[in-house]
């Protein structure tokens, strides 16, 4: 007999939950492989969802960390952002409209705010380089 106390529970729209285990794959021992299986066979005894979550993908992790940087509401000069928002109405090049709304110097930390707030989005897959395709997010209805 052993305890397990899983890292994370998170309640669906639905009602129905998600447990979830982080561990880097490689720090999966035997005893630890077999306290998650036991913890997904019980969470799909009561309709709820497991996930064992190992390694972030790195790109993704540098896609969010560099955004993160700008997430202080300093950054969210509301003349700059009006302007992004009306740039990035056509989906474009980060960099390409950046200068659209004036010296990238001063535009990008307002640009890399938005994205951070999730006021404009960009594919996370991908590295966020100059020609990365930022857009507005989709109104929210």
């Amino acid at each position: 007999m052993r305890s397990h106390a899983p890292d994370w529970l998170a309640r669906l729209a639905d009602g129905t939950g998600v447990v979830i285990d982080c561990r880097p794959a490689d720090r999966v021992r035997p005893r630890d492989a077999a306290a998650f299986a036991t913890t997904g066979r019980a969470c799909g005894t009561v309709g709820w969802q497991y996930r064992l979550v190992h390694e972030h993908d790195p790109v993704l992790v540098a896609n969010v960390r560099w955004p993160a940087a700008y997430r202080h509401p300093r950054h969210d000069d509301t003349a700059v952002a009006a302007r992004l928002l009306a740039v990035f109405e056509l989906p474009r090049a980060l960099l390409a409209g950046a200068e659209v709304v004036g010296d990238p110097i001063a535009v990008l930390p307002v640009l890399y705010h938005l994205l951070w707030t999730g006021r404009l989005v960009v594919d996370l897959s991908v590295p966020l380089r100059d020609r990365a395709v930022v857009r507005v997010a989709e109104a929210a209805g």
